[in-house]
């Protein structure tokens, strides 16, 4: 019948559902360690972009960005990570002092904070769709969520309303994210992505390669990625 078949509607949804649970439950054993956050993070992107057009096996695209973008992502993880404590730090200083050097201090700290903020939400499905140096990867997480700020936004607002929830509700709110919600935030992010980087894939190299990234390219001319 056709309602029992694989590629009926509602049984794809529900092997979709299934394959998030997953990736989600990849992402937190191997984000564990902390170190490792950058790379489970990017391999999580990869694998629910290649998700939306399902393209290959979940866990099989998981473990495989994991694997060939480890060295890198981690290195984008300290960098953020360095940078964020130092950030709080700022915080935390600027808090303790008074007057003009309070709001001086804090409208420095926010300055730094809300570009910090929004390139965190895109180093990492940059990495995981582009072949690019550690700078380069840096550079355009700043650039695209100015440059595409009306999907920014909406990303932001449903990244903020999860942290508001986990932060406000009670425990269940916390554990229904930890054990499903990642792998869903990071599959809804992925369709904004996923549009936002098609800006810069032209159609006539859109089929991915092994590696199923692309160099990125500001004019649309991607070429076909190096080993890594």
């Amino acid at each position: 019948m056709r309602f029992f078949s694989a590629d009926n509607p509602v049984w794809r949804f529900v092997r979709k559902i299934g394959y998030l649970w997953i990736l989600n439950i990849l992402w937190v054993l191997t984000s564990i360690p902390v170190i490792t956050i950058g790379a489970s993070t990017t391999a999580l992107f990869y694998a629910c972009m290649k998700l939306q057009n399902d393209e290959g096996y979940p866990t099989a695209n998981y473990f495989r960005s994991f694997r060939e973008n480890f060295k890198q992502a981690t290195i984008i993880w300290l960098i953020y990570a360095a940078v964020g404590a130092l950030l709080l730090y700022g915080l935390i200083f600027w808090n303790l002092m008074d007057g003009t050097s309070l709001r001086a201090g804090h409208a420095f700290a926010i300055a730094i904070l809300i570009p910090y903020g929004l390139s965190l939400l895109y180093v990492f499905a940059i990495q995981a769709k582009f072949v690019n140096t550690v700078k380069d990867t840096i550079h355009y997480a700043l650039i695209l969520p100015i440059k595409h700020f009306g999907w920014t936004l909406q990303m932001v607002i449903l990244v903020g309303v999860v942290i508001y929830l986990n932060l406000t509700t009670i425990v269940w709110t916390n554990f229904i994210t930890l054990t499903v919600g990642i792998g869903w935030i990071a599959y809804l992010l992925s369709i904004y992505f996923m549009r936002v980087f098609d800006r810069y894939i032209p159609k006539a190299v859109e089929t991915d390669s092994a590696e199923g990234t692309k160099e990125f390219n500001w004019e649309g001319a991607a070429k076909e990625p190096e080993e890594h």
